[in-house]
């Protein structure tokens, strides 16, 4: 489905497989209400069998286990895993410096800035079940904060392979770097970790940066973000697309496909946890009516193979938004 490229700068860890990750969570039905009040039971979320047709096929490994990092392909994983050694922050490795500034939206020529009101949501178009009507959003300045994570290992002046991360500040990717670098896991990389521009889904300027197909937000990063790291953090950022990834979670996880989707030229590399590959495009473009879901049903299955390498994470029981149109 996706054509894999040579890898000089990123090694096969960071970008690795696709991942299935069955998440098994505490049913809903089973919680308990104090006995004074009434009791309403849930229906538990949908949890897909992984043997039905049209299933991605992938490897089941047990509870516990998790896929190595050297293997390329599908995996199914349990609920339970130990957590990597590479998580715990450790005092004796060296540690990277981090640079943080902000950015307002009336710096801003691609984002100046859109809110939907508190408590407010869009209703599915009776004309078109594709679409969601929002009548609740409007213009509104935002603040986005930047960390920039810096190795100590950098050499001052070389061009350093990076990452873009959403919904940033992230210190826990920072202090994963500090050990995976020093275990000459990945290379001396600079992390980027943006900050959203407030608010979630469809009205929202998060929602608008993250969900629309199209590779305006990669513009936006190219253009008004990377300038403004190099400066602030005096680094100097590779052109390669073979050393650039993107990363994300949510909204964030499909805005980090997107980027690469649509600007090849800039990233190789995709980090995806719990993409929302659905519909939550807002405004709706005829071009792509189903927002990130067009991914599945039309973009990849009718396009040329493009020169990435994906690490997605897809959990069943994940939280099902009300917000999302058919």
């Amino acid at each position: 489905m996706l054509q894999n490229s040579t890898m000089p700068l990123l090694p096969r860890s960071v970008s690795v497989c696709f991942v299935v990750s069955l998440v098994t969570a505490v049913s809903l039905v089973s919680a308990q209400t104090p006995s004074s009040a009434p009791h309403t039971e849930h229906p538990a979320p949908p949890m897909r069998d992984p043997k039905t047709p049209g299933y991605v096929t992938a490897k089941e490994l047990p509870d516990g286990s998790t896929p190595p990092a050297n293997v390329d392909g599908s995996f199914i994983i349990g609920p339970t895993h130990d957590v990597p050694p590479e998580m715990s922050a450790q005092s004796t490795l060296p540690k990277g410096t981090v640079i943080e500034f902000t950015m307002n939206s009336v710096q801003s020529k691609i984002y100046p800035g859109i809110s939907r009101d508190a408590n407010t949501f869009g209703t599915v178009d009776p004309a078109d079940p594709g679409k969601l009507v929002v009548t609740t959003s409007h213009p509104a300045p935002y603040t986005r904060r930047v960390a920039v994570y810096v190795p100590k290992q950098y050499v001052a002046g070389s061009a350093a392979p990076f990452i873009v991360g959403a919904d940033g500040p992230d210190p826990l990717l920072f202090s994963v770097l500090d050990t995976l670098i020093a275990q000459h896991k990945v290379p001396a990389m600079i992390a980027i970790s943006i900050g959203n521009g407030s608010g979630d889904a469809q009205g929202s300027e998060r929602g608008f940066e993250y969900d629309t197909m199209s590779g305006v937000y990669a513009e936006f990063v190219e253009e008004e973000v990377l300038p403004r790291v190099e400066t602030e953090a005096r680094v100097k950022l590779t052109k390669d697309p073979n050393g650039r990834a993107t990363m994300g979670g949510s909204s964030g996880g499909s805005c980090a496909l997107i980027m690469a989707w649509y600007h090849p030229e800039l990233y190789h590399r995709v980090l995806t946890y719990s993409g929302t590959f659905v519909n939550q495009q807002w405004p709706s473009n005829p071009r792509t009516p189903h927002g990130a879901w067009e991914f599945h049903e039309h973009l990849i299955p009718e396009n040329p193979a493009k020169p990435l390498r994906i690490w997605m994470e897809v959990g069943d029981r994940d939280l099902l938004n009300p917000n999302v149109a058919r």
